[in-house]
């Protein structure tokens, strides 16, 4: 009868995980920096993914840089696939939960879309999201998305900003994206909604949505307090009034220091620069 002999604790191999860091989104990315045995990396992958699993990890972001293509295969084999590639290192992406994949396709722009949607009581659909920047921050904001594909907005795919606006609303596909790379354009389109539809939210990314005063909407701290925000909450409202036509640039500055251009109206850029600079 085999006899189990039990290895001393000093004996058992312990697999270390390997190094990652958190995103707003539920996911983590890892970036190889160091040389590693393909064997070795195939273990600590597994061990690793197994341990995110537990945390609830969403999506998982490995950088491999071009010195460290040896490791590419092992990386496959547990399921990632190539999001993108660059002269000198690859990512590949793997979404863990047992749900649809929500990491952002690659482009060189990334085109992202804001709804003012509004109804005849002079409402707004706001929305506060369950992942990302805005998650457990009580922000109610207009429901936003990307566009994943160029070609859903090229003039032989039917498909326009506004049309693709609808569409983010109706169908909430809100991505989380954390990893978007290349140049970003923001287009912000006016939808109002005849029919005053029952709001359906996606629950993996929408914690609550209502319809919401549009003066109480941009009186919220945060829009006042953040000057792209509380510039689209200003627009929001001279659109409601009917009052807004044409596009005119105005550079303004996010919270992490970088250049971004809104169009606007001449006239409502006049408005939003005297409240911004007042005499």
């Amino acid at each position: 009868m085999p006899t189990l002999i039990e290895k001393p604790e000093a004996e058992v191999q312990n697999i270390e995980l390997l190094s990652s860091v958190e995103d707003l989104h539920g996911g983590v990315t890892v970036e190889i920096k160091e040389l590693m045995d393909s064997k070795l990396f195939a273990s600590m992958l597994g061990t690793s993914l197994s341990h995110w699993r537990q945390q609830g990890k969403r999506g998982v972001w490995i950088k491999l840089p071009i010195e460290f293509s040896n490791l590419v295969e092992p990386t496959v084999k547990e399921g990632f696939r190539y999001h993108h590639a660059e002269s000198d290192y690859l990512m590949l992406v793997k979404w863990i939960p047992e749900t649809s994949n929500m990491l952002p396709a690659n482009a060189s722009h990334r085109v992202g879309i804001g709804a003012f949607v509004t109804n005849d009581k002079g409402e707004v659909l706001v929305v506060q999201e369950r992942n990302g920047r805005f998650k457990g921050t009580n922000v109610w904001k207009l429901p936003t998305g990307t566009v994943d594909e160029l070609t859903e907005i090229s003039p032989f795919s039917g498909w326009d900003i506004c049309t693709a606006a609808i569409r983010e609303v109706k169908e909430d596909r809100s991505k989380a994206t954390g990893h978007s790379s290349g140049n970003r354009i923001y287009s912000l389109c006016a939808c109002y909604d005849h029919a005053l539809f029952e709001i359906q939210k996606q629950d993996s990314e929408i914690e609550a949505a209502q319809w919401m005063r549009a003066e109480d909407y941009a009186a919220q701290p945060f829009n006042q307090k953040n000057e792209i925000f509380k510039n689209m909450a200003e627009i929001c409202l001279t659109k409601l009034q009917k009052d807004y036509t044409g596009f005119s640039a105005m550079s303004s500055t996010t919270s992490s220091g970088e250049r971004i251009y809104t169009y606007f109206n001449t006239g409502t850029l006049s408005h939003l620069q005297s409240i911004n600079n007042p005499q």
